[in-house]
């Protein structure tokens, strides 16, 4: 029952996204969707609904914003994270991805596979990111963190 069931992008906010993010981001919430852990801690002797969870997420004001309720709609709660401390790590991880797909189209197998693995390092640590900024907010195991991580970056105009 710890887990997101419904995901709702809130893209009010920021530029329209091009074909090619729509897609990232629809295939994101497909693959979040399909497998995640998602439990959030009681506060102050609050007891929180139990899951499932729908997410809205958003950005507004440079923030990230996680507004989640339950399967019925009923809100459960709101936090929002800065996204300074992401900032250089999407930043890494466009450039490695942009290198890994021209790689695919020139380079041989085994340069490929090393780009790919260092796409798979920054894409961790932006795991990693996420699930402490979201420490004493929402629980989540390292498969979702690198499921919502790549939802972010859909998410975050690239510049």
């Amino acid at each position: 029952m710890n887990r997101i069931s419904k995901i709702e992008i809130d893209d009010s906010a920021i530029p329209a996204a091009s074909a090619e993010v729509a897609q990232d981001r629809k295939v994101a919430i497909y693959d979040l969707l399909d497998e995640n852990s998602f439990a959030l801690p009681g506060r102050e002797g609050q007891e929180i609904p139990p899951g499932p969870y729908a997410l809205k997420l958003a950005i507004r004001d440079g923030r990230l914003v996680f507004d989640i309720s339950t399967e019925g709609g009923e809100k459960v709660g709101e936090f929002h994270l800065s996204l300074g401390p992401f900032r250089q790590v999407v930043k890494d991880y466009f450039q490695i991805c942009d290198s890994y797909y021209d790689a695919v189209k020139n380079l041989p197998p085994a340069k490929i596979e090393a780009i790919d693995m260092a796409r798979r390092g920054i894409h961790n640590e932006g795991a990693r990111t996420l699930q402490e900024r979201l420490e004493g907010k929402a629980d989540v195991d390292s498969d979702t963190s690198r499921r919502l991580f790549t939802l972010i970056c859909a998410l975050i105009p690239q510049a």
